[in-house]
């Protein structure tokens, strides 16, 4: 039903995730990331409060392998639920329950974690945590790439139709939300060309936010 990857920028401390689904609208359930705290993915049957809690307990100092007991310790639903968790540092911790739907499989690897379920075969995280590690550029281009490798290991059993990328750095709110709620064929790469439009302004948006006098031309009619 869904495959992600959450991770980090080594040279910029970016924190940001990617995620795919045959389901609508994945990204708004699923993704979640805190500048300077880390990230959650919060999959397989979701419960999307585990998003901002497990965050709030990466808050606290904890680090992910502890974060993530401290997430589950007491949660009776914990076997439905597929969760990865990030910290600031880039070390990963996972869970995959025993309900996890279908072929289910994790990967870490360095500054990052994917994770899959209803997946079309047991090495598609692999796959995606090794094209990231071998990406280069911003953390999005790489987030990307890790996806594209991981729809062409196979990706779900089935047809995606959703698809996001959310990243955070140093501000209070996400430097991108990008999302595609739904395609019949393709989001993946309906994002990739979202995200190659955006990108190139991503930094005058911040700026805007940050010193309106120095915010560059809107390009539209009207804007002098």
């Amino acid at each position: 039903m869904t495959f992600s990857i959450s991770a980090r920028c080594e040279k910029t401390g970016m924190l940001g995730i990617a995620i795919s689904s045959s389901s609508p609208a994945v990204s708004a359930r699923c993704a979640h990331a805190r500048a300077g705290v880390g990230v959650v993915a919060t999959q397989n049957i979701t419960d999307p409060s585990l998003g901002p809690k497990g965050l709030d307990v990466l808050a606290a100092g904890l680090s992910a392998e502890k974060a993530l007991a401290r997430l589950l310790e007491g949660y009776e639903t914990a076997p439905w639920r597929q969760v990865v968790i990030l910290d600031k540092d880039g070390h990963a911790a996972v869970h995959s329950g025993a309900h996890t739907l279908g072929i289910n499989a994790t990967a870490k690897g360095k500054n990052c974690a994917a994770a899959g379920n209803l997946l079309a075969n047991t090495e598609v995280p692999a796959a995606i945590v090794a094209a990231f590690e071998a990406a280069q550029g911003h953390l999005g281009d790489r987030l990307l790439a890790a996806m594209q490798a991981g729809l062409a290991a196979g990706g779900e059993a089935g047809p995606v139709h959703s698809a996001g990328l959310y990243l955070v750095r140093d501000v209070s709110w996400p430097v991108a939300d990008l999302r595609v709620d739904w395609a019949e064929a393709d989001p993946i790469g309906g994002l990739v060309n979202l995200w190659s439009l955006y990108k190139p302004q991503l930094e005058d948006y911040v700026t805007r936010a940050m010193d309106p006098t120095a915010a560059p031309s809107y390009g539209v009619p009207g804007d002098l």
